[in-house]
């Protein structure tokens, strides 16, 4: 491409885009907001215990994100089919609005309800932007040129990555827990800007068809298992009516959509792109790695800042290794596969380092020297990052190019969920061992008139006396312990499937705008 400019030339899809496109401007926003879904996800981590300390709340601490992953993984399959049905521009547009206001409203709350509440609308656009921009990519260009700026993106991913906990430590300390939801604001505006201005795509012809009944079975069943998995064995005993009611809605649901799905002309997850092989394998190792990579993050933080004793501010120098590694691994792996158009043994050697990270996590304990931490950490992330982009890649690679919002969109989903489910487990198991700890190692009266939710402040802390702070600090890294136990059975199960996956080559279109098949031979299958 010779100019910023695509003019008549065909990119991706094949059709003529209007001249007034600008793929500079476009792509500078499109990074812009990958910017804005990825800070916004980093930020929260070094944040979330001084708010806990502000508003207290420890036993619902990880609804702040669970609701915000709820929504985003509902609507991410429902942007990606309605930018199919009536053109990313409109649907892009919308999720910003939506994103804006929630972060607003977040930075502005005033509880534990309020805040959880607004993460709501927050996670409501948050769906539309990651999906929005794979989809524009896979609109606007072939796989094989896709690539390319998928590496373009791992260096916007690691500004963000790496700044995201550190300034959200320093606002935090120099600002308030607000800010790290109201710096979401210029930054969106501005994308907003670039999109409206910028982006003109031709206009879709295919006739609409919302699925409804796809949209509430699907929103119903995810609610339900959420639940499910936040208060089973925390809230109300696995057998209880309330746990096992949840359990019937979930597979009722789940039953209900695949049938909607089956009908509808339009379904929010064709169910027909599961008879491909490599998109059912890149759907269930994204939801692998979103149980265990993004379960962890806030977990991470509560060790850094209670266990070891650190800062909000240090807490989030002490996560950079993590996202450096996370960082690091996305952009090597994605300009190798560019080279080579091959992509299968990333996600497997992902699977394979994050068990190791993850076992290592469980040996941490109060004396763990912080320079062994930040060593795991860069490990953990390493085997985050090398999953990120090969995934969508290879679901795009096979996936035609009608369905190609949907396809992104439920690779997508699929991660979001296992964050969802992840951080909803993980928090059960951790908040019920903690319980226990702080009854056993406390002694009693000691904490008389200390609000429990404020043990995650560096200040509530340091006026303990030794014996207390070090029964406090011994019953967190305690509770830690089986969180990261749990996620190596999860990971054990994304690597068996990822040793399933095909290896085919990456796809690239024709000077024509058509597809180049790749050269099959037997070496491409492996």
């Amino acid at each position: 491409m010779s100019s910023p400019t695509t003019g008549s030339h065909s990119v991706g899809t094949g059709a003529p885009l209007a001249p007034q496109t600008k793929i500079k401007t476009v792509m500078t926003a499109c990074m812009l907001a990958i910017f804005l879904a990825m800070l916004d996800a980093q930020i929260i981590a070094t944040a979330l215990p001084r708010i806990v300390a502000d508003l207290g709340g420890l036993d619902v601490f990880a609804w702040v994100t669970t609701a915000y992953i709820i929504t985003s993984s509902v609507t991410t399959p429902v942007y990606g089919k309605l930018g199919d049905l009536f053109g990313r521009k409109k649907v892009f547009l919308i999720a910003i609005v939506l994103f804006l206001a929630g972060s607003a409203a977040s930075g502005a709350a005033q509880s534990m309800e309020q805040l959880i509440v607004f993460r709501v609308l927050q996670g409501l656009g948050a769906g539309g932007l990651f999906v929005s921009v794979l989809a524009i990519i896979g609109e606007l260009f072939s796989p094989r040129e896709g690539a390319k700026y998928f590496n373009l993106f791992g260096i916007v991913f690691a500004a963000a990555a790496l700044a995201g906990p550190a300034i959200g430590g320093l606002l935090t300390d120099l600002l308030s827990w607000h800010w790290v939801f109201l710096i979401n604001l210029p930054i969106g505006l501005v994308v907003f800007g670039m999109i409206a201005t910028g982006l003109h795509l031709p206009p879709k012809s295919r006739r609409a068809h919302i699925d409804y009944a796809g949209f509430t079975t699907l929103s119903l069943a995810i609610v339900s298992l959420t639940l499910l998995a936040s208060w089973g064995g925390v809230k109300y005993d696995w057998t209880s009516p309330q746990i096992l009611g949840l359990g019937l809605a979930a597979v009722v649901m789940g039953v209900l959509f695949v049938a909607a799905e089956r009908r509808a002309p339009e379904p929010v997850i064709p169910l027909h792109l599961f008879r491909d092989s490599t998109f059912t394998i890149s759907v269930v190792v994204s939801l692998a790695a979103g149980v265990v990579f993004l379960g962890a993050v806030n977990f991470l933080a509560l060790y850094v800042q209670v266990v070891t004793g650190a800062s909000p501010t240090m807490s989030g120098v002490v996560l950079l290794p993590m996202m450096f590694g996370l960082v690091a691994s996305s952009v090597v792996s994605g300009r190798v596969i560019t080279q080579t158009g091959r992509y299968k043994w990333y996600p497997v050697l992902s699977m394979v380092t994050g068990i190791g990270g993850a076992l290592l996590f469980a040996t941490m304990d109060t004396g763990t020297p912080r320079p062994v931490v930040v060593a795991y950490m860069l490990l953990f992330g390493i085997a985050a990052g090398l999953n990120m982009q090969v995934l969508t890649m290879a679901a795009q690679n096979t996936a035609p190019r009608d369905d190609i919002g949907a396809v992104h969109a439920t690779v997508s989903f699929s991660r979001q969920l296992g964050s969802t489910l992840g951080i909803s487990v993980f928090a059960a198991i951790f908040y019920d061992r903690l319980t226990e700890e702080l009854a056993k190692r406390v002694p009693a009266g000691a904490l008389r008139g200390v609000d429990h939710n404020s043990l995650t402040s560096h200040e509530v802390l340091d006026k303990l006396a030794a014996p207390v702070r070090d029964a406090v600090e011994q019953s967190y890294v305690t509770a830690l312990t089986p969180v990261f136990l749990a996620a190596v059975p999860v990971l054990l199960v994304g690597l068996v499937v990822a040793l399933r996956m095909r290896n085919l080559p990456l796809r690239s279109w024709d000077h024509h705008g058509g597809e180049e098949k790749a050269r099959e031979h037997p070496a491409a299958e492996h």
